[in-house]
């Protein structure tokens, strides 16, 4: 169990460095006010037996599990109120739910309202796996004649085109070329 020192220094370790790798104790030891580095090994010493860092090539991380937003295993009903069971099932990081830290993974920020029928609204974050392919029904970020968009890709009997998910828009039909970029792979929206 931590002393309370001990946890605020770990709450200004988690959010001075985050996941990366953490620096020398001297470094610590001097941004955090210490005289010497040996009181840095102390605190890290705790941290390592409670494992909240862990050890790689004699580097120290933070535990990843120790990032993102609280999962808990009972679900919340989007119709008539019910207790809430309050049964922590694990830490959850949208990193790791749609796989951003991959190379092929990128985030966009979704300006008009083509697309609201299917949930999807302006300043929403659309999350796309980069692929030059996609299936019938995919929603897909794709450059088509002139410009990006983000839309229902169509192939029906050979004709391809793009299909918004509102009424006011018409579908794109590619008059020269038509390239997937990716495929949406889900939605961040903040409140």
């Amino acid at each position: 169990m931590l002393t309370e020192k001990q946890k605020i220094f770990f709450e200004k370790l988690k959010e001075s460095y985050g996941q990366d790798v953490l620096p020398s104790f001297e470094i610590i030891a001097k941004a955090f006010g210490f005289k010497h580095k040996n009181s840095v090994w102390q605190y890290f010493k705790k941290l390592k037996d409670e494992n909240l860092i862990q050890e790689k090539n004699n580097r120290f991380y933070i535990n990843k599990n120790l990032f993102g937003a609280v999962l808990f295993s009972s679900s919340v009903k989007a119709g008539f109120a019910s207790a809430a069971d309050d049964y922590i099932e694990k830490r959850v990081s949208l990193d790791e739910c749609f796989d951003i830290n991959s190379p092929s993974t990128f985030l966009f920020t979704v300006s008009g309202d083509s697309m609201i029928n299917l949930g999807i609204y302006e300043g929403d974050k659309v999350i796309i796996e980069k692929t030059n392919t996609a299936k019938n029904g995919d929603i897909v970020v794709a450059f088509i004649d002139d410009g990006y968009t983000l839309k229902t890709y169509r192939n029906k009997n050979s004709k391809v085109w793009l299909e918004p998910a509102n009424p006011d828009y018409p579908n794109l039909y590619p008059k020269e070329q038509l390239i997937i970029f990716g495929i949406a792979k889900g939605i961040v929206r903040k409140l």
